[in-house]
């Protein structure tokens, strides 16, 4: 526990937050900006006494469920509240975002794009939003349920979704897919992630050899990918990845280098999309 720097820290976030961030009243007798003591205390239902003390840099180690507390009261950001939790002297609980809506932030960066094959996907490979080029180019992806939400898990039990590589690439691509969803096993093997795993490992013979050679760095989104359409033929794109860190969410944006055949045949799709 660091007490010096817990209690900046916490004075810092109280400071910059206003009441009606928090659904309080600013009244007319508040001098000055940010909430006070007290305020914080009875947001995170504990003394304004023990609050105090802790920006004081006095008083016990607070617990997970009293760094918790304070973490909603000051609407703090995942990164926010691990970094809350360090100070506190505890380790952060994992983060386990609501996966199955797209993040503000995503949702404000796709709809730039509307005229840009983009996909905004969970961690677990199910795609959350398409930008209507994104449907022209690779189909509805977000019309699945069940298990075939998944892009790993459809890559394994659904020929029709290797239909969009040529076959000489689906080794590479089986093997990128279940890195991906080695990664987001390792982070929370007893969740949706292990459900996945179980499921192809009873449905798939390939994924579960894949499986067991462990590749963590396969994953290569910054090389020239070959795509194929059934109505332009083979394409190369970039597929250039965002990350929002706080909803552990991609988004995939599609591009094609200015000038190429592949450029112009994404032009066409634009253009019948209108």
């Amino acid at each position: 526990m660091d007490r010096v720097l817990l209690a900046d820290f916490l004075r810092a976030r109280r400071e910059a937050l206003q009441p009606e961030d928090v659904g309080l009243l600013r009244g007319s007798r508040r001098r000055t900006g940010g909430l006070r003591r007290e305020e914080v205390a009875a947001l995170a239902g504990m003394s304004a006494d023990y609050y105090g003390r802790i920006e004081q840099q006095r008083g016990p180690m607070p617990s997970e469920q009293i760094l918790a507390a304070l973490a909603q009261a000051l609407n703090l950001s995942l990164s926010e509240r691990e970094h809350l939790f360090e100070l506190g002297g505890h380790a952060a609980p994992p983060r386990i975002p609501g996966d199955d809506r797209v993040s503000p932030t995503m949702l404000r960066v796709a709809e730039r794009l509307s005229d840009t094959p983009a996909i905004v996907f969970s961690r677990f490979g199910e795609a959350l939003l398409q930008t209507p080029p994104a449907v022209a180019l690779f189909g509805d992806w977000t019309r699945f349920s069940g298990m075939s939400r998944y892009l790993a898990y459809r890559w394994f039990t659904d020929p029709a979704q290797r239909a969009i590589y040529p076959p000489e690439d689906h080794a590479l691509r089986g093997r990128v897919f279940t890195a991906e969803l080695r990664a987001a096993y390792t982070a929370d093997p007893q969740g949706r992630a292990g459900e996945i795993v179980a499921a192809l490992l009873q449905a798939s013979p390939e994924f579960s050899e894949v499986w067991r050679r462990h590749e963590i760095d396969v994953t290569h989104h910054h090389d020239l990918k070959r795509y194929l359409h059934p109505d332009l033929g083979e394409l190369e794109m970039y597929a250039q990845l965002l990350v929002d860190p706080d909803a552990t969410q991609e988004l995939l944006v599609f591009s094609a280098t200015p000038g190429s055949p592949s450029h112009e045949k994404l032009q066409r799709l634009t253009a019948v999309r209108k």
